[in-house]
């Protein structure tokens, strides 16, 4: 019983300094560090939605807010680019939403819906405004 003890006592003096450096680490560790923050997509009635192609590569964490003016009802679709990236979190308002997947996102005012991620797989994906043709109708993300 005694050898067990010590054991137990040598186990625990071993592993507390790797839980004090855990317990006291803040904020991520590993893929959801280095986070690159993207330029915005406007969405406002008859205005482009961004002005150039956002360059991305692949593995890499991102942050993208989408801001409505609240001009127009309007919405974002993008089932390409939503399926080809890991979405950590959407946060509308203050609150965390933390999704298996989306299709799309609809303002009905004005508002800002941050939307963090990972790229996934290399491609050429977009997100537009639902039944336009215009290209500054959508924003188009090239993954290397």
């Amino acid at each position: 019983m005694r050898i067990g003890s010590l054991f137990a006592g040598l186990l625990l003096s071993a592993t507390l300094p790797l839980t004090a450096s855990v317990a006291t680490a803040e904020g991520f560790a590993g893929l959801l560090t280095g986070k690159k923050r993207l330029a915005p997509i406007t969405l406002a009635s008859g205005q482009p939605m961004t002005t150039a192609p956002y360059e991305l590569q692949s593995g890499k964490y991102y942050s993208l807010d989408i801001v409505s003016d609240g001009s127009a009802e309007l919405a974002v679709e993008g089932a390409d680019f939503f399926r080809n990236v890991w979405i950590n979190e959407v946060v509308i308002n203050d609150i965390e939403i933390r999704p298996l997947g989306l299709s799309s996102l609809e303002f009905d005012d004005d508002g800002k819906a941050t939307i963090t991620f990972v790229t996934i797989r290399p491609g050429t994906f977009k997100l537009r405004i639902p039944g336009t043709k215009s290209d500054s109708q959508s924003a188009v993300f090239v993954v290397k």
